[in-house]
């Protein structure tokens, strides 16, 4: 067992932490390099408070005292990445973020308008209006160089958190409020800070309250770097403010 502490600076809403973010830090001890890992979410996760973080069998705990907060354990996909969509469309995306209007959470780490440069990752993917790609909003993200490590390389819970909101704008969820419930992940090779890459997320269905959608990054070229499947669950917004 090893303790571990979400730093506020990780949240998605304002008093619990980032789902991607989570996923990822709760995903690390199974995710060797290529690994698929899925990650559920069971309560809002706590900021700035000690968590216990154990691996038994093929399965992580995040949990805080008797409470599970997440559990990770090796998962599978069953349907393609969420399309690249090219430099050009993943540009008109990014200007179309609709997060500039209407922010459920504007101070989220990943997809927050309030967020300055090196505090926040700043992916503002917007709809790429292409009727050869419906309901998938893309953009160009250049990770800022306070997210790279000696090396230049993002950790793995911050790739997390980068392909994690998308899917939720490919949701609608400045209309529909919703937060992360589960996230199946992969980092296939490690992107690097200050170098520039397209985000997509594309929606799969909705189910009740239940939407499901994909996300990707790719490198300008359309190499595939990490990718997501996300089950998102819609909230009464007033419960995480």
């Amino acid at each position: 067992m090893t303790s571990t502490t979400i730093a506020p600076q990780f949240n998605g809403p304002d008093r619990s932490g980032n789902g991607g973010y989570v996923a990822g830090l709760v995903a690390r001890p199974l995710a060797a390099p290529g690994a698929v890992v899925t990650s559920t979410l069971r309560v809002p996760p706590p900021l700035g408070v000690p968590l216990a973080l154990t691996v038994d069998d093929g399965r992580a705990v995040l949990a805080d005292g008797v409470t599970v907060v997440g559990e990770a354990q090796a998962g599978t996909f069953d349907v393609d990445p969420a399309p690249f969509v090219g430099e050009t469309l993943a540009r008109k995306g990014y200007e179309a973020y609709e997060g500039r209007v209407e922010h459920p959470f504007p101070h989220c780490f990943t997809c927050g308008t309030a967020r300055a440069p090196g505090d926040g990752l700043r992916v503002f993917t917007g709809p790429v209006d292409d009727a050869a790609h419906p309901d998938t909003v893309a953009a160009t993200w250049t990770p800022h160089l306070a997210f790279g490590g000696s090396d230049g390389r993002l950790q793995p819970e911050v790739v997390w958190a980068a392909v994690d909101c998308p899917g939720g704008w490919s949701a609608h969820i400045d209309a529909t409020p919703m937060v992360l419930g589960r996230m199946t992940g992969q980092v296939v090779s490690t992107p690097v800070a200050d170098r520039e890459y397209v985000v997509v997320g594309t929606l799969r269905g909705v189910d009740g309250r239940k939407h499901r959608t994909g996300t990707a990054l790719y490198t300008l070229d359309g190499t595939l770097l990490a990718r997501a499947e996300q089950t998102w669950i819609a909230i009464d917004i007033a419960d995480f403010r």
